[in-house]
């Protein structure tokens, strides 16, 4: 009997040992760990109304993974549905705008939902789902400034312009004859903190963040064109950013599809009504 004892203790030790070493990975992670169970995605965090930060979780917002504050926004409720479809927690991972390709294709995230446009140039590294918006390039100004009054691109010939680095937005300031074509900015924050200063005369952005930053702030005026940047589809579509290959970019289409384009319109409209600067 006491040997029976023994070799039954002797198995379930087997068992164990053998169970351990199969739920854990190299780096430590068990399986079915946050891997597989969550729908990590990188945004900037500093894009109104697409994604904002914020201290705390009113409107929905999501905590912004290793840290004590929460994001918010258009990208964040289309990520919120996109992780329910897919029957996975969202895992929000803040990230500077130059850094998310490079996050993506390293496996730090899952996608990119930020307001990105699914240029020719981005293709060539990563894939990107059916757009979840569509937008124009517009301008934004100060208020009561010469500026206010364009109505072509043209009209801006010897203002000093910029746009966000490493976007479409400010290669097309190149349209614009007699331009002054300023050093392109990091984020939009700094931009409109360009053009409250007087460093420059207008930035180049999309409608929902021209209508943002004209709501939250009485000095500035957003510019739309009859005779505007020539642009293609692709350019003013935003979409979501997959790895190369990714079954997720199929599953994400699916989720999409159900989101109507007043549904859309919808969130667009709540996330300009709920950006902090606007409060």
């Amino acid at each position: 009997m006491r040997k029976q004892v023994l070799l039954l203790i002797g198995l379930l030790f087997s068992s164990i040992i053998l169970l351990s070493a199969c739920g854990t990975s190299e780096d430590g992670n068990t399986s079915g760990s946050a891997s597989e169970d969550t729908f990590k995605v990188g945004l900037e965090a500093g894009y109104a109304p697409f994604n904002w930060t914020q201290n705390d979780d009113a409107n929905g917002g999501v905590k912004i993974n290793g840290t004590s504050e929460y994001a918010g926004g258009y990208d964040v409720e289309i990520a919120k549905k996109i992780a329910e479809g897919l029957g996975k927690k969202l895992v929000i991972v803040k990230t500077e705008w130059d850094g998310l390709v490079p996050a993506l294709t390293s496996g730090k995230i899952d996608a990119i939902i930020a307001g990105m446009s699914p240029t020719a140039e981005r293709k060539e590294t990563i894939d990107f789902s059916d757009n979840y918006y569509n937008s124009n390039l517009v301008m934004v100004v100060k208020k009561g400034g010469k500026y206010e009054g364009a109505t072509s691109i043209q009209d801006f010939k010897g203002a000093k312009v910029t746009a966000q680095l490493n976007t479409f937005h400010y290669s097309v300031i190149d349209q614009i004859k007699g331009v002054s074509k300023e050093t392109a900015m990091d984020n939009f924050p700094a931009m409109r903190v360009a053009l409250e200063s007087g460093i420059i005369d207008g930035y180049v952005t999309e409608r929902p963040e021209a209508v943002s930053a004209s709501t939250a702030n009485g000095k500035f005026a957003m510019v739309e064109f009859k005779d505007g940047f020539k642009t293609s589809p692709d350019d003013t579509a935003i979409a979501v950013g997959t790895k190369k290959g990714s079954d997720l970019t199929e599953k994400i289409n699916e989720i999409l599809k159900g989101i109507s384009e007043k549904e859309r319109t919808e969130i667009m409209d709540t996330a300009i009504k709920n950006q902090p600067a606007a409060k």
